[in-house]
């Protein structure tokens, strides 16, 4: 079954076109990635999908319901959450606190809440630090939990990143770029993330140039070049395929 469905997706800024009649479907319970050459127009689909950009034609479905046209938390709060291809955490703040913010999306507070700290709130309040607790242990930084979040490793931020966004309970997670940056075993310790993400339940859908990664990881992958679609499948099948490796070396005499 298609969690997300992209259809036809096409983008123009002027005369240039990013993306050009995109299509393809992830299913539920998958890791699929799409890859591609630098000015692919990856990172403009990705905008597209969660909702930071609306496409010039064509529409994307998450879950049976068209997302064009919403807002960025409109779109996350129906369960498609992403994070980008620079970390974006809230640096002053500990490891722990910026976990408990992705909570914000399932949770309910208000100035009345804060105030008078009901029953409800409190038990709510309970439920969060127990969970957070969890997602830090998940990601393996538990240890970390009362540092602040710019004094982390660049690899263990990636993760602290993944940890926010499961907090936000995600029925599909984009991750755009998730190993830009990080050495050859701070990607390791992102794969294994990545599947046990996956073994939670969690669809996945990423934009990565790191090749070791993808194949490892991937179930499926998407290949785009200069904004068009050119390849499809499995990643055996992505490794062999002609038009992929003349995308990527240049040229079908360099391909072969």
């Amino acid at each position: 079954m298609s969690l997300l469905r992209v259809r036809d997706v096409t983008m123009r800024f002027g005369g240039l076109t990013a993306n050009d009649h995109v299509s393809f479907d992830v299913e539920a319970g998958a890791i699929h990635a799409v890859i591609g050459p630098n000015g692919a127009g990856k990172t403009t689909l990705f905008n597209i999908i969660s909702g930071f950009l609306a496409p010039t034609e064509g529409d994307v479905l998450f879950d049976g319901r068209s997302v064009v046209g919403l807002a960025q938390h409109a779109v996350a709060s129906l369960g498609l959450v992403r994070t980008y291809q620079l970390v974006q955490l809230f640096k002053d703040l500990t490891v722990a606190e910026n976990v408990r913010v992705g909570f914000h999306r399932v949770t309910r507070g208000g100035i009345g809440a804060a105030l008078l700290r009901p029953a409800w709130a409190r038990a709510q309040e309970r439920e969060v630090t127990d969970k957070t607790a969890e997602l830090l242990e998940f990601v393996g930084l538990s240890a970390q939990a009362d540092s602040k979040a710019d004094a982390l490793p660049y690899g263990q931020q990636r993760l602290l990143e993944v940890a926010r966004a499961l907090a936000a309970s995600p029925k599909l997670l984009l991750l755009d770029e998730p190993a830009a940056g990080l050495n050859v075993q701070e990607t390791a310790n992102l794969a294994d993330t990545i599947e046990r993400v996956n073994a939670r339940g969690v669809t996945v859908l990423l934009v990565e140039h790191d090749m070791s990664l993808v194949m490892r990881v991937a179930r499926r992958i998407s290949v785009l070049d200069f904004g068009r679609k050119i390849a499809e499948g499995t990643p055996e099948e992505i490794k062999t395929n002609p038009e992929v490796l003349a995308a990527y070396l240049g040229g079908t005499e360099a391909a072969a």
